[in-house]
């Protein structure tokens, strides 16, 4: 494949059901999880990268130190991301009362509204996708990505409580 949102090759039906192996599975799993993001980004003229930023910025209001960590994003890159979104109005920047070098970064009304209309159109995305599964293996599964989350999370010291204390 040239580029990550390529749309992966169908599963032939001999293994369709089958277990892929822990890797393919995963990795099949996340190009159809990547294409719903970027279709649904598209449609509201976002990044991936802008949409993880609103779905962060839900229910927290971070430094910029800690939004590039939690993002992946070098100071610079995480900067320019703030920059833009705030020239859409999606989000504002205020400078920290504990440490005046510190900026916060929380959303607006209209980035709220924004984030709110994408999760949405994902969740119904993300349902469909899951949609043939038992209600327990939709939990597991859940359980399972969640576990998977924390520990990554928890290796690059990234906090996942969405609100202090």
């Amino acid at each position: 494949m040239s580029s990550l949102s390529d749309t992966p090759p169908p599963v032939a039906p001999s293994r369709a059901g089958k277990d892929l192996g822990l890797v393919d599975a995963l990795a099949q799993l996340s190009f159809l999880v990547h294409n719903a993001l970027a279709e649904i980004a598209a449609q509201h003229d976002l990044s991936i990268i802008q949409m993880r930023l609103l779905g962060v910025l839900r229910d927290r209001e971070p430094t910029m130190n800690a939004l590039g960590r939690h993002l992946g994003l070098d100071k610079s890159s995480i900067s320019g991301l703030v920059d833009r979104a705030r020239r859409r109005g999606l989000v504002t920047r205020t400078v920290s009362a504990i440490d005046r070098r510190a900026f916060h970064v929380s959303i607006t009304d209209t980035g709220r509204q924004l984030a709110e209309q994408v999760a949405a159109r994902f969740t119904e995305r993300i349902e469909m996708l899951a949609a043939g599964l038992p209600d327990t293996d939709r939990q597991l599964l859940s359980q399972l990505a969640a576990q998977i989350v924390a520990a990554d999370a928890h290796r690059r010291g990234t906090d996942l409580r969405t609100t202090p204390g």
